[in-house]
């Protein structure tokens, strides 16, 4: 053996530099906890130098060496060796290049780097970053990556393989050497030999025990070694723990140290019990699993720290196992039993299963939790004990991710690494599942276990589920220790921690992110951070050692923004750049409440620059106006209101000023300010808190708005807004609150409102003229507003509690408001009505001690009633109103009040009085005595008669009343009064109608009531046919325009009378329309026929100033008309009947133009053959067309002359024969068509082949191959159910009719119970279609017949051509009614082309191919 572990000590140098996860200036050892390490680094160290004694220097044949070669003398070995050492990949380890810290994220350069190129990368920060910072900290440990890849050249120890970390770090490689290193990264050990490997294979699985003095190694041929790791002996060579030929994919120490778990690649699972006995060690083996019940291809003890070994659950020794389906956790201890099993569900075949158990704290007790996962789902579960000591598992919040994972790493409790598939690393936050960061780790190289699991070494014998798990397998790649993780390359070692708190903050301050430095510090600072490290201790004593931090990275911040300020360019670049900057250090002084920190140092290095001084200040005004900013020092308040001066940012001065404590300011110098620049809320804030002075505010705007005032003059914009503030103000001191805001001390509110009520009472003002009037002040502030100023005195009486003081003032300024406005007449009515409703108010409280003397109220009546002119009525009127409506009626007495409102038309008034006394038909007067609300008499008549709650007498009252004025309310609105007749008074309407005398109105009236149009509800009226007559004369007489239209929408009028009326007027078309109605159609004919006639005769007549000529127009539209009429009957007539209309019509258009003579025939001969030709056209699909020629060629317009001059009319109704012959040829060929299309679609459906949805019967569910009873046939339906005939048949699914037997489907049959049948007659029978002519042709469809045709009516998208003609020939068909039948608007609104989405493609018709 000692030949076999020989080494080249020059080669793997044992006393390497020290290695630090953190920095150099950091040291800690591998594997520890970085936040309470067990052992100090130099106890660490004393301990594994004593263990290095135990190496034997023989036994490795290492010589003596006076300085031990160091890693840069190995990479820096000359050329000219005999061995030059070749570096295969040189960027691995080449000092220049290497970051430790070159993986933290992708985007920005490490914070450690010794590679200043990194402080140039300026790449966009992800968002992950800009909150967390950098969390975790991958580096490269130099030492341990250079010997494995010195070891591979130099020794032949094959490429790493596995890792396994605990207090030393142990590294597998393929040719069967263990090389094992202490935290140093120093090898202190070499175990087996590349002999050994090459009988054993490749290491493929390491496992360290809880104390690191055993180490076990997997092969990939099946053996197992155990080796004493203090000494560097092999203690056991076990050959015979599982079934030759598989090779180990996992071997695991439990807690126990004479107990290991070991998985191979036939998917099983075997216990090892170590022990010796008589001084022989020996290994027994049990199989705990079966790969027969399903590979098991990830195993995971249970590990409890040093201060868990007590926990009661350890007792059970837990182990979890990972099968390709499922998840199951077995107690080894005392016996050997299974606690749960959970299947995966569904997954991609592909991913690998994962298992990691930690101890989590839940609530109050600390249970393990095991996280598993295969694919993108994570699931947690907790482990409990209860006392009864049975084990209960808990389903705790699933993670879900957008990627599939290949490892799962526990580093602490709240915080998980996960590895996807294309090598990236995501932290993240168990609670809240918040990703913190991503790291790509793809330039490790991390090793794979792939040829494990496929078991090359041993010929491959392994499932293709399991090769295809291996192909992503990096169990023995990946180790965890003291929430360290290492990752094992094929030629480095990479370990990552998390970074502490102090290292992500300083990470980002050497990226220049300063802003998100100090976010993150406030994070930590408020206990919001995420997978902190390195804060302890209470709370108070954290938050002050992050607020330290931060006032110093604030100081570094304050000097930065200094230094990176823009030397030259524009104002607004420099302000951009202190506005960015500025406001981050106010927030965070005030965050931390460094009041001191941001008055001093910051203020004094803003003020270096007046721009950063501008910009500090104005970032102020949000903090002082949200009261959040205390403590503000003179000075600062001082240069900010210099600041906002020389800005003339008045309105932010002003919303400043109101929220600082003034006391130590210049008061008269800032009140001075204030009154120039107009901030009157800052003045009177300055006045009322630095001088407790709440009058001289007042007497300032006083003085200005009081002159324009008295001399009657309008107020500027600027005053009103003085006058507005003034009487705020005056409302905050009379009610104990601060203006603009907040409130008066306690102890200053009595006193203050009896300083302002002592200064409006003021008889006269300070340094007053002679000309003064007395109450000066009360008396400006009713002329500026006195509804406003009065409603300000009615919430102080409001507030005033009923001492003798406040009766008092009460009393004092009611007496006072009286002396001023009712012995002065330059106050408006409106103004003295709101001094009295305001009396009223307050006289009618029930605890009212205000005395007004009544006179003064009948002295208001009188001046309201009786003015002296009849100016300003509405506005008298509606001021005594609300005096009423206030409680000033007890003041008054009722009759008087009455007969004064009667006088002075205050109707609002007289009707007020009269419903206080339940008199309504007296307020009908009112109404119709208003001419402004002369049209509501309507609504309030039928509100007292419809609406509940007034009595019989009243409401018969009302209607009398209302009777008695129905000519009156008929004048006012013919259409509203009908309306209320028609409801109240239906069966008085005769008798209205016969009292009225004047026709107009009686015509405006039958109008209303009778035209439906008007919206009058004819089925409350029961109306006899003579008053329907008699509005037809009024109409023919008033609106003979509309007669026509009138008669086509009424129906109680007699056809008779009514014709003598339309023909006592003369109006033809009507006549001609209650003719045609009558069924009289040659009657109607001949009017219209005389009137056309006329119109041409008038038209043709020498003598053109004897009559009006009508226009062309005119006579074209009454030829319309007659063409219409005859068309509408012409179905009806016999072919002599229809050519006693038509020819004579023809005739009427042909005499005219015989007469040659007439001089207008010239002027008119074209238009008069137009016309011709239009009753030519019109009548040819009535009349036969040889009867039509034989007609005009026998005229003698037509008859004479040659052919030429009829040859245009000929023409022209050939054309119309051609074009209805193509219209009907095109149709048919349309309809052919569509039919032709339907069919062929429908065969389709009906005859595409069934695919079965099975391949047995779903009722017996035997496959239908195996059942050869010849009298059974296989059913298929369309549905896709298939079934047995004989099993349908004990099913009652068939019934025989007419020979035929009908199927239908059980499944579908029972889904649809109590609906229609799904039946089909879909049929194969031995493979045979039955044919489609054995069908019923009343079969109704099945669901699945019926879907096919909806499908098949889908493809029309739109309407079809078919329902198209039909629309065009019922609308055809509908001009034979005509107008004989009133309503036709229902087809309308159903026709297809009413339809929204209806659009007509009109293409030409196909070419006739000639045969």
């Amino acid at each position: 053996m000692e030949d076999e572990k020989k080494m080249e000590a020059h080669n793997l140098d044992s006393d390497q530099g020290p290695f630090s996860v953190t920095d150099d200036s950091n040291q800690q050892p591998l594997c520890q906890e970085a936040p309470s390490p067990k052992l100090s680094v130099t106890e660490l160290s004393r301990e594994l130098e004593s263990r290095s004694e135990l190496i034997d220097d023989k036994e490795f044949d290492i010589p003596q060496v006076d300085t031990p070669p160091t890693l840069e003398s190995i990479l820096n070995e000359t050329d000219d060796e005999e061995e030059p050492f070749v570096l295969e990949d040189p960027s691995l380890l080449n000092i220049d290049n290497i970051d430790t810290h070159s993986y933290d994220t992708s985007s920005v350069a490490s914070s450690d780097s010794g590679d200043r190129t990194h402080l140039k990368r300026k790449k966009k920060l992800r968002d992950s970053f800009s909150v967390h910072g950098s969390v975790i900290r991958l580096s490269l440990l130099k030492g341990i990556s250079a010997q494995i890849v010195s070891a591979a050249a130099k020794v032949d120890a094959g490429l790493p393989t596995a890792i396994a970390a605990s207090s030393l770090i142990a590294v597998g490689t393929s040719h069967g050497l263990a090389l094992i290193f202490d935290p140093n990264q120093a090898l202190r050990l070499c175990l087996g030999s590349t002999a050994v490997g090459a009988q054993y294979g490749a290491i493929s699985a390491l496992s360290i025990n809880n104390d690191c003095s055993r180490l076990l190694c997997g092969f990939a041929k099946g053996q197992i070694t155990m080796w004493d790791l203090a000494s560097g002996k092999l203690l056991r060579s076990i050959t015979d723990a599982h079934p030759p030929g598989t090779a180990i994919l996992h071997i695991k120490f439990t807690d126990d140290p004479t107990l290991a778990i070991c998985n191979d690649s036939g998917g099983s699972v075997f216990e090892l019990s170590f022990k010796r006995v008589m001084g022989v060690r020996t290994c027994e083996s049990r199989c705990l699993f079966s790969g027969s019940k399903g590979e098991v291809c990830c195993i995971e003890p249970l590990h409890a720290k040093a201060e868990l070994r007590d926990h009661p659950i350890t007792q059970y020794s837990l182990l979890a196992m990972a099968s390709l389906t499922k998840i199951l956790v077995i107690g080894l201890k005392p016996s050997l039993k299974v606690w749960m099993t959970f299947p995966y569900g569904r997954m991609d075949p592909s991913s690998v299963p994962l298992l990691a158990w930690h101890f989590v704290a839940v609530q109050t007790s600390v249970n393990p939790v095991l996280a598993f996962c295969r694919g993108d789902v994570v699931h947690f579960l907790l482990v409990k004990r209860d006392e009864s000591g049975a084990i209960h598992v808990t389903k705790q919040k699933q993670l879900h991710l957008h990627y599939d994972l290949i490892n799962f790493t526990w580093i602490n409790s709240r915080t998980v690494v996960l590895l996807d598939s294309v090598e990236k690393l995501h932290v993240i936050d168990r609670q809240t599942q918040e990703e913190l960061e991503t790291v790509e780790i793809s330039e490790v190289q991390l090793v794979y276990n792939s040829s494990h699991f496929k078991s090359l070494a041993t010929g491959g014998n392994v499932s293709q589920a399991l090769a295809l798990v291996g192909e992503k397998a990096c169990y023995q790649s990946i180790s965890n220790c003291g929430g360290q993780i290492f990752y094992l390359g094929t030629k480095s070692v990479h370990v990552m921690t998390l970074r502490s708190w102090r290292e992500r903050i300083d990470h980002l301050l050497k990226q220049e992110c300063l802003n998100e430095a100090l976010a993150l510090a406030w994070s930590f600072h408020e206990g919001k951070a995420k997978a902190v490290v390195g804060l302890s201790g209470d709370e108070h004593k954290r938050k002050a050692v992050v607020a330290d931090r931060m006032v110093e990275i604030l100081i570094q911040y304050a000097d930065r923004i200094m230094k990176k300020c823009p030397d030259q360019g524009k104002i607004q670049v420099m302000e951009q750049h202190f506005q960015d900057m500025v406001p981050v250090i106010v927030d965070y002084c005030l965050l931390l409440q460094r009041m001191d920190l941001l008055f001093s140092q910051m203020y004094d290095k803003m003020a270096e620059n007046s721009v950063a001084k501008g910009v500090f200040l104005e970032c102020l005004e949000p903090y002082i106006i949200s009261d959040k900013l205390v403590g503000m020092t003179a000075q600062i308040m001082k240069d900010l209101l210099l600041h906002f001066q020389d800005r003339n940012l008045m309105a932010n001065m002003e919303a400043c000023i109101v929220h600082m404590d003034v006391t130590s300011l210049d008061i008269q110098q800032v009140v001075l300010m204030c009154w120039e620049n107009r901030l009157y809320d800052a003045m009177i804030y300055v006045y009322n808190s630095g001088m407790n002075d709440f009058i001289t505010p007042m007497e300032k705007l006083f003085k200005v708005i009081a002159h324009p005032l008295s001399a009657g003059k309008s107020l500027s914009d600027e005053q009103v807004i003085m006058g507005n503030k003034l009487l705020v103000y005056i409302s905050c001191c009379l009610a104990g609150r601060a203006y603009p805001l907040g409130n008066i001390p306690e102890d200053l509110v009595p006193l203050v409102k009896n300083q302002v009520f002592e200064f409006l009472i003021r008889l006269h003002s300070a340094e007053a003229p002679a000309e003064e009037e007395v109450y000066p002040y009360v008396r400006t502030l009713l002329h500026f507003d006195t509804r406003e100023f009065l409603n300000v005195l009615a919430l102080t009486f409001e507030d005033f509690k009923n001492d003798k003081q406040a009766v008092e003032y009460q009393q004092r300024i009611v007496d006072i408001l009286l002396k001023v406005m009712v012995e002065n007449s330059d106050f408006t009515p409106s103004q003295v009505g709101c001094l009295f409703t305001f009396l009223a108010r307050q006289l009618a409280k029930p605890n009212n001690t205000l005395f007004v003397n009544r006179t003064l109220f009948d002295q208001i009546l009188e001046f309201l009633c009786s003015p002296d002119d009849d100016s300003r009525h509405s506005e008298r009127q509606q001021v005594l109103l609300e005096l009423l409506q206030a409680g000033g009626i007890v003041q008054f007495e009722e009759n008087r009040l009455i007969q004064m409102a009667e006088k002075a038309e205050f109707y609002q008034i007289c009707e007020f009085m009269y419903e206080r006394e339940h008199r309504y038909d007296m307020i009908i007067d009112c109404y119709l005595r208003d001419p402004l609300r002369k049209e509501e008499v309507f609504t309030y008549i039928h509100n007292i008669l419809s609406i509940p709650g007034h009595s019989t007498e009243e409401k018969q009252s009302v209607w009398q009343k209302a009777l008695k004025h129905i000519e009156e309310l008929i004048s006012a609105s013919p259409f509203k009064a009908a309306d209320l007749i028609s409801i109240h008074f239906s069966e008085q309407v005769e008798q209205i109608i016969q009292n009225l005398q004047d026709q107009y109105l009686l015509f405006q009236f039958l109008k209303s009531l009778l035209d439906s149009r008007e919206g009058i509800n004819q089925d409350l009226l029961q109306l006899s046919p003579s008053v329907t007559e008699q509005f037809i004369e009024l109409l023919c007489q008033y609106d003979p325009d509309q007669v026509l239209e009138t008669l086509k929408f009424l129906e109680s009028y007699r056809l008779e009378e009514t014709i003598q009326v339309v023909q006592k007027y003369q109006l033809h078309e009507a006549t001609s329309y209650l003719l045609e109605k009558k069924g009289d159609i040659h009657g109607a004919f001949s009017v219209m026929l005389e009137f056309l006639q006329r119109k041409l005769l008038i038209l043709t007549s020498e003598d053109e100033n004897s009559i009006k000529v009508p226009s062309l127009k005119d006579i074209e539209d009454t030829l319309a008309k007659t063409i219409s009429l005859c068309q509408r009957n012409s179905h009806k007539l016999n072919q002599q009947q229809r050519e006693a209309l038509w020819f004579p019509l023809l005739e009427a258009m042909m005499a005219p133009q015989r007469l040659s003579s007439s001089t207008m025939l010239c002027h008119y001969s074209e238009f008069l053959k137009n016309l011709t030709m239009q009753v030519l056209n019109n009548m040819a699909a009535f009349i036969a067309l040889p009867l039509i020629l034989q007609r005009i060629l026998q005229d003698p317009v037509y008859g004479r002359g040659k052919l030429g001059e009829i040859q245009g009319l000929v023409l022209g109704m050939l054309d119309s024969f051609n074009y209805e012959q193509t219209l009907l040829e095109t149709t048919t060929n349309l309809l052919n068509h569509d039919l032709h299309w339907s069919l062929r679609n429908l065969k389709a459906s009906v005859t595409r082949g069934l695919n079965p949805k099975q391949d047995y019967c779903c009722i017996c569910l035997q496959q239908y191959k195996r059942r050869q009873e010849t009298a059974d046939q296989i059913i298929v339906f369309s549905c896709g159910h298939l079934y047995h005939s004989l099993c349908l048949m004990s099913k009652e699914c068939g019934t025989e009719s007419k020979g035929q037997i009908r199927w239908t489907c059980f499944k579908c049959n029972a889904n649809h119970k109590g609906g229609k049948l799904s039946e089909t007659s879909s049929e194969l029978k031995k493979g045979t279609p039955v044919s489609l002519a054995q069908i019923n042709s009343e079969t109704l469809l099945d669901p699945q017949q019926a879907q096919a045709f909806d499908q098949l009516c889908r493809l029309y998208r739109g309407t079809s051509r078919l329902a198209l003609l039909t629309e065009l020939s019922r609308d055809r068909g509908g001009e034979k009614h005509g107008l004989l039948h009133v309503s036709q608007g229902d087809s309308a609104l159903n026709s297809v082309f009413q339809n929204e989405t209806f659009q007509l493609h009109l293409t030409p018709p196909p070419p006739l191919l000639d045969d």
